[in-house]
């Protein structure tokens, strides 16, 4: 019993962290991050990030050894960090080899294609918070949303001429709204377990705050919409001279919605996905996976081989001339994925031991206790969250490391858990789309081909529903008490 208890006493001598000593990691990163974006811009995210985050874990692993801990234990905790991160890792690999083969096969063209008859320059950003919104909603995961209809969505809004960035975010917004309002989400399900509540109930009381968030967001998106007219032929005598379009094109977009619906995980769904747009290049268009595989002279079914081989690892490149087109369809494959690999790998490895230092809890914990208002406990909650997110890269983490912190606080005022789970969903849930180190934030720039820090400003929903949250508690809607 001995061995078992060492640890805890261990624990138990190491002195409690500073406020300065907790606070210099998160100072660090924060100024490393900043001159990284002002040195770099977007191209930080192919390395200079990833060095910033190196050096400010450095700082935290040194106050870590001098405040006790050693560097056994440190290490173990970013390899734990990594472990519960491999999922993400491998999701996107299965989208880099997905964008490739879909790119050559046609299946994103054949998405905007189909879309562009039906959108109105003047809606479309309305119309792809809506289209996000009810595919999020029907298959409850954002992720498969953005790196399915969104790529299709962001497409068709450069032929319009419109920005791509506010298409983006709107789709993460829609995404998100449906993905947070179906009660078949992983997060909903987490931040209800952790708060103790049913699930019927936070669903209900969820919708006070998102569907007026929502709402706003809609009404952004119609207010920047471009009055004008698109008249589709043009684009589309393009696209039929430069590749064959038909309904078979589109077979691998269904097919990962139905593996969505039947809840296969996000890195099998993706894979099979991309394995579909391979059979269909091979199947539509073998002319076309043979000049790219570039192997004159090679027998013909190794050369479709080699050619859907190449989409998925290193992604495609298209040569019809048209330079729209081009420059939509090159694109995918797992080698593009790597740098914002590295990027979650390194953050992940920070998040890991500032978990394990108690970072977060020490700079929050005397901020929630100094809350005197209910609004002002709500308010420290959301800023945790965000915080979290953050610093952590880890949504999960970001659910389940302040709802922690603030449980005990909510049931000290007389609020009914849901209030808690509610305010939990909607910040930790939504503003992991909004950081680019974040595993969302990170997955949805590279589905959508869109820097998060683009988007982010035009993801209306993910930023507006944490500030409800935070205006209700201050007025006093819907804060449920505890029944005694």
């Amino acid at each position: 019993m001995s061995s078992v208890n060492e640890p805890s006493d261990t624990a138990v001598t190491r002195p409690t962290l500073t406020f300065a000593s907790a606070l210099t990691p998160i100072v660090t990163g924060v100024v490393l991050l900043g001159l990284s974006y002002l040195l770099f811009g977007d191209k930080g995210m192919h390395g200079p990030h990833q060095v910033g985050i190196v050096c400010a874990t450095m700082v935290a692993v040194y106050i870590g050894w001098r405040s006790g801990f050693s560097l056994d234990e440190l290490r173990d905790a970013a390899t734990s960090s990594l472990v519960s991160g491999a999922g993400i890792i491998f999701s996107l690999l299965a989208v880099g080899a997905l964008l490739g083969t879909w790119a050559m096969s046609g299946t994103l063209l054949a998405m905007g294609y189909y879309l562009m008859y039906g959108l109105d320059p003047n809606y479309l950003y309305l119309a792809a918070a809506l289209i996000g919104a009810l595919v999020g909603f029907s298959i409850s995961s954002a992720w498969t949303v953005a790196s399915t209809i969104g790529v299709g969505l962001v497409g068709i809004t450069q032929q319009m001429g419109l920005d791509p960035a506010i298409t983006a975010g709107a789709v993460v917004s829609g995404a998100y709204f449906g993905d947070k309002a179906s009660p078949l989400s992983s997060k909903t399900k987490l931040a209800v377990a952790t708060a103790g509540v049913d699930l019927r109930e936070h669903m209900r009381e969820a919708l006070w705050t998102s569907v007026p968030a929502f709402c706003l967001a809609l009404l952004l998106y119609w207010l920047l919409g471009k009055p004008g007219e698109f008249d589709p032929s043009g684009v589309s005598a393009v696209i039929h001279s430069s590749l064959k379009i038909s309904p078979l094109t589109l077979l691998p977009f269904f097919v990962v919605i139905v593996l969505a619906l039947l809840r296969w995980p996000s890195f099998t769904t993706m894979f099979v996905g991309a394995l579909m747009g391979g059979l269909v290049a091979v199947l539509a268009a073998p002319e076309r996976v043979i000049a790219f595989a570039g192997s004159d002279g090679l027998w013909a079914p190794l050369a479709l081989l080699k050619g859907v081989w190449m989409a998925m690892a290193s992604g495609y490149v298209s040569t019809t001339g048209e330079h729209n087109i081009d420059t939509f369809l090159t694109r995918g494959g797992m080698a593009y994925m790597l740098s914002i690999i590295w990027l979650v790998i390194v953050a992940q490895a920070f998040g890991g031991i500032i978990e394990k230092l108690g970072v977060l809890q020490r700079l929050m914990v005397p901020v929630i206790a100094a809350a005197r208002s209910t609004g002002g406990l709500v308010s420290t909650l959301v800023g945790a969250s965000v915080v979290t997110n953050v610093f952590t890269a880890s949504q999960y983490l970001a659910i389940r490391l302040p709802e922690q912190m603030c449980k005990s606080a909510f049931e000290q005022r007389g609020l009914a858990p849901v209030t808690l789970s509610r305010a939990v969903a909607d910040s930790a849930t939504v503003t992991s789309a909004l950081v680019p180190w974040n595993s969302c934030g990170a997955y949805l720039g590279a589905a959508l081909g869109i820097a998060t820090f683009s988007f982010a400003p035009y993801a209306f929903f993910n930023l507006l529903s944490p500030l409800i949250t935070v205006a209700f508690a201050f007025l006093g809607l819907r804060m449920r008490r505890r029944v005694v």
